[in-house]
């Protein structure tokens, strides 16, 4: 399995294949050639190769589908599109299972009931992980900026986006236990939201529950008091 990872994690070696494979990732959505070519600055035919190799390598999957939105007779031949593989990878030098030990824990909060002081602790992770942050996001997010706050978030993995107003979240750190284990993990991630926010200084935003299918199950939501 490491070495399986270690081969499709080589495969983002070559620059364009990365930026293709992070402009993919980060549509959330069904990509066509001509796009990616265009937002990485290459040649159509070379954005194929590179993203055929992406999807060889297990980190990308292909399907085909009209970009035109018509159907019927006139309405062309389904393009070829990409989209991130809902596969995990990673790859740790000498072989490390922090996953096994991550669910066994979970298990055991689960087993004692220790839901309440998960959360506390996950809250005070995330305080923690803001006091980590570049004192220049630190400070930015105690100013209003939600871009400072939506970098830290990038930074850890959530890869966020702006959608009417609110900042969603496309990835979730803690996929695996959280599949296993949604309601504990979830909470927990919420907590530390909540921690990450105090932590910043952040108080014209509030993170809260809001799932959604194939992403973070927290979202942010402006205050009232800062919407007016």
């Amino acid at each position: 399995m490491v070495s399986d990872d270690l081969e499709s994690m080589s495969a983002l070696g070559d620059p364009v294949r990365r930026a293709l494979y992070r402009f993919v990732s980060e549509r959330g959505r069904d990509v066509g050639r001509n796009e990616a070519a265009e937002a990485v600055g290459v040649q159509r035919t070379l954005a194929a190769f590179h993203l055929d190799k992406l999807v060889e390598a297990g980190l990308l999957e292909a399907g085909f589908r009209r970009l035109t939105g018509r159907t019927g007779p006139g309405s062309g031949r389904p393009a070829k599109v990409y989209r991130r593989a809902r596969e995990e990878r990673s790859v740790s030098l000498p072989p490390r299972d922090y996953r096994t030990l991550a669910l066994v824990l979970a298990e055991t909060v689960d087993l004692l009931g220790g839901e309440e002081k998960a959360e506390e602790a996950a809250r005070r992770a995330g305080e923690r992980l803001a006091a980590e942050a570049a004192p220049e996001a630190a400070a930015g997010a105690a100013s209003g900026e939600a871009g400072d706050l939506v970098e830290v978030l990038r930074e850890r993995g959530y890869e966020p986006y702006e959608e009417e107003g609110r900042i969603r979240l496309r990835n979730c750190p803690f996929h695996v236990l959280a599949e296993s284990h949604p309601l504990l993990v979830c909470s927990m991630n919420a907590a530390l939201c909540e921690g990450l926010l105090a932590g910043l200084g952040e108080t014209g935003v509030s993170a809260a529950l809001d799932p959604r299918p194939g992403e973070c199950c927290v979202a942010f939501t402006p205050s009232k008091n800062n919407e007016d």
